[in-house]
């Protein structure tokens, strides 16, 4: 299935784009998200923590994503 993701801040900078389409398999959780990421884009690896959001709330490892779905990846954020 074909799959979009919205990047922000520093991750739409490794990407490349702020939304990224990518090919994935059916029934796939965010983990699984994650690890194609990390092997498309080894610089997120380097990033202290990033999260994924599905559908504007963030999605723990086990959350299954489907095509409809609206992921995001949220980068670290800090400030004072």
């Amino acid at each position: 299935m074909k799959l979009k993701i919205l990047a922000f801040g520093i991750t739409k900078d490794i990407l490349g784009t702020s939304e990224k389409e990518l090919e994935v398999q059916e029934d796939l959780n965010v983990k699984q998200l994650k690890d194609k990421l990390e092997n498309d884009f080894p610089q997120l690896i380097k990033l202290k923590s990033y999260f994924i959001a599905v559908n504007e709330e963030y999605a723990g490892d086990d959350q299954v994503i489907t095509g409809t779905d609206e992921v995001a990846i949220i980068p670290p954020v800090s400030g004072g």
